[in-house]
């Protein structure tokens, strides 16, 4: 007899964007935040684009979520450093200190939720639950402060122990370092049927392999084994397969920026992987009796350095019916003439629609729109456990656009860093954003 499996659905998780964002250059690797530090943003402009990429997708019927931003500037971090005053008393000490440490503290970098945490579906694990490690995020200071917070959230959403069980992120050393889902593919034929897990790093912890020579490889080897070991995932279900070096010297810094993947189809540049030959043929064997789908493209097609300034690899995959996909891209492939090109003549029907989002300024510190979200396979029973007063409707995206018309900024310079009103504006904002949400007391200032 055949098998069958509960019905379960991909929820889309996206990171809504905080008051605080500004184009500090923190994330060395990153190109697109490094080419635009110290220029001007405009806050209020980021989270609509944001909001709006989630209404589109609520509007094609795909199930949509929000998660909040963290609390910036983070001045309890200032504090355990020794800095002591009143607020803008600690603000000047901070920026005479270092100017790149008061941007870290105000850094709006939770934004990008596919690096916030690993979550594997209960089709995949052996106890049959939901299992989610927040992200250590430890390459990068201004990440790293994320973690706490980002447990505290993901608890309160997913805190029926029933469907869900949450594990401490790994230690925050360079050898367990972790960067989240942006370097976590998974493969299946129908979302709620066991799949194939490919955790991708950069490195390894301990051993010399293939090494970049421009940039610092962020994901181990080590951390992602440890976080297959955690979620019970069985031996002959994962893969671990190690980045390009030459697309990590190119910017590829997170996997999610040169290979995506939903279901069974796999999108992906011939540089993704140290032997791109040799993993396809590896997830093949462990998806079987299952197909996988493959769209590869070419060097010669597209170059790592149009495929990282158009971010046409950190689109979004989007299933529509049987074996066909909608490719959600960033606006900035339909504006370079070569991968609108590419895109306008697909060798294949897999993808039959290519849909433009526009989301400049989150492009311009370097995240497209698989940076925003973080996907969630949710059998109906775990959908129905989770806090309600995130998932996206009508009602919901109305209240969310008239709080960022009110609370958010037009713009935002590296001076601006400096006023202690910008601190009292960003808490007022997160402070109604939770009693709209229904997520009280998840910020340090409300404790």
């Amino acid at each position: 007899m055949k098998k069958t499996y509960p019905k379960a659905e991909e929820y889309n998780f996206d990171g809504l964007v905080g008051p605080t964002h500004n184009y500090a250059g923190l994330a060395i690797g990153n190109t697109a935040s490094m080419k635009n530090k110290d220029e001007v943003s405009h806050p209020r402009a980021a989270a609509l684009e944001g909001l709006e990429k989630m209404k589109f997708l609520m509007d094609r019927g795909f199930k949509q979520a929000v998660l909040p931003p963290h609390e910036r500037p983070d001045l309890r971090f200032l504090r355990t450093l020794g800095l002591t005053g009143s607020d803008e008393t600690l603000l000047k000490s901070t920026a005479s200190l270092s100017p790149a440490l008061l941007a870290t503290c105000y850094s709006a970098s939770s934004m990008w939720t596919a690096n916030s945490t690993t979550i594997s579906p209960s089709a995949d694990t052996q106890d049959g639950k939901v299992h989610l490690t927040p992200a250590n995020l430890h390459s990068y200071l201004h990440r790293s402060l994320e973690t706490e917070q980002t447990q505290i959230i993901l608890k309160k959403i997913f805190s029926d122990s029933r469907y869900f069980v949450h594990h401490s992120p790994l230690p925050s050393l360079p050898a367990f370092a972790d960067e989240g889902a942006a370097n976590h593919n998974r493969l299946c034929h129908e979302y709620g049927k066991p799949g194939v897990e490919a955790f991708v790093y950069g490195r390894s912890g301990f051993f010399s392999a293939k090494e970049t020579v421009v940039f610092h490889p962020r994901q181990t080897r080590e951390a992602s084994r440890l976080i297959a070991l955690h979620h019970q995932l069985k031996t002959e279900k994962i893969i671990l397969v190690q980045q390009n070096p030459k697309a990590i010297d190119a910017g590829v810094f997170h996997n999610d920026v040169i290979c995506t993947a939903d279901k069974n189809l796999i999108f992906y540049h011939e540089f993704s992987f140290v032997n791109t030959e040799g993993t396809l043929k590896e997830i093949e064997q462990k998806l079987l009796p299952d197909p996988l789908f493959k769209i590869p493209v070419k060097a010669k097609d597209i170059s790592l350095q149009e495929a990282v300034s158009s971010y046409l690899f950190n689109s979004q995959l989007l299933p529509q019916g049987k074996e066909s996909w909608i490719l959600l891209a960033p606006k900035e492939c339909e504006d370079q003439p070569s991968i609108r090109e590419y895109l306008q003549s697909l060798p294949n029907n897999l993808i039959r629609e290519v849909c433009f989002i526009p989301i400049r300024q989150s492009m311009q510190n370097g995240g497209g729109p698989a940076c925003l979200r973080l996907r969630v396979v949710l059998t109906e029973e775990e959908a129905g456990a989770i806090h309600p007063g995130v998932i996206l409707n009508s009602e919901l995206y109305e209240k969310l656009k008239h709080w960022i018309e009110k609370h958010y900024r037009d713009r935002l310079e590296p001076k601006d860093l400096l006023d202690p009103l910008l601190i009292r504006e960003s808490r007022e904002a997160l402070d109604e954003l939770s009693r709209i949400l229904q997520l009280q007391n998840i910020y340090p200032f409300q404790q």
